[in-house]
């Protein structure tokens, strides 16, 4: 394994984070539990491009009829958001929010990893009420947003 990943799963060990290693990857899958809920993340190094993506996974595959409006909500949400930014799978309904930091000729440090990954776990649990609150309290993106951000 690359020194980048190695990196990676000492800060998780060492910041007593649970993970599973997925095999044959440089990725790691993790648990996340915040104020707003539990979600799963996953930390994944592309050796090949010398990239660190971190992402969270939205607990719920947002159901077709509903894709839309959360389309609008994550649009609503990303603009302005100065780290990351939410993603929607309009295939299976899948939303994420993801962080990533380009480490080519840059080393991977713990504090690099921790800025992302705690940067990303917050905005995740912050947009939780605002996700479900659209799904299935049939709040409008806008007010959702407006809600969190205000």
């Amino acid at each position: 394994m690359s020194q980048l990943f190695e990196t990676l799963k000492s800060f998780f060990f060492n910041d007593e984070w649970f993970y599973v290693e997925v095999e044959d990857k440089t990725v790691l899958r993790l648990n996340h539990w915040g104020e707003n809920g539990r979600f799963s993340c996953q930390a994944e190094i592309n050796e090949e491009q010398q990239i660190f993506y971190f992402y969270s996974f939205f607990p719920v595959n947002i159901p077709i009829e509903k894709r839309p409006i959360i389309s609008e909500l994550i649009t609503r949400a990303n603009y302005g958001m100065r780290l990351g930014n939410f993603e929607l799978d309009y295939e299976d309904g899948e939303v994420r929010f993801k962080t990533s930091v380009d480490v080519e000729n840059v080393e991977l440090t713990p504090f690099l990893v921790s800025n992302h990954v705690y940067a990303n776990v917050w905005t995740m649990d912050r947009y939780l009420p605002a996700l479900f609150g659209v799904i299935y309290g049939n709040i409008s993106p806008k007010d959702a947003v407006e809600q969190i951000e205000e």
